[in-house]
């Protein structure tokens, strides 16, 4: 790995300090989210015994779109999708500006 510059950790204060400083702290928060919302609503179709196919079909969509709801890398899904799912599997979805 030549060529990397390491920083002391100790030079931050916190992991916010330094995803600032990188100019990475949105992007990086959002896939944090993202990931989270996909994670809960796999434990919550697993909790109910829901195929893909199930919540696909519940939701009024494809398993292709389902598959990009629930995929944690996957940022191109609306909010009215992900509340679908969330209705579907007995939850809902709170957006909010902070």
């Amino acid at each position: 790995m030549t060529g990397m510059n390491f920083r002391d950790p100790s030079d931050l204060d916190t992991l916010d300090d330094f995803l600032d400083e990188e100019g990475i702290r949105e992007e990086v928060t959002l896939r944090a989210i993202k990931s989270v919302i996909a994670l809960q609503l796999r434990q919550a179709m697993t909790e109910r015994k829901m195929t893909l196919s199930a919540m696909a079909a519940e939701m009024d969509t494809s398993r292709a779109q389902l598959n990009r709801v629930l995929d944690p890398e996957e940022f191109n899904v609306t909010l009215e999708t992900l509340s679908r799912a969330a209705k579907v599997v007995g939850r809902g979805l709170k957006v909010e500006l902070v």
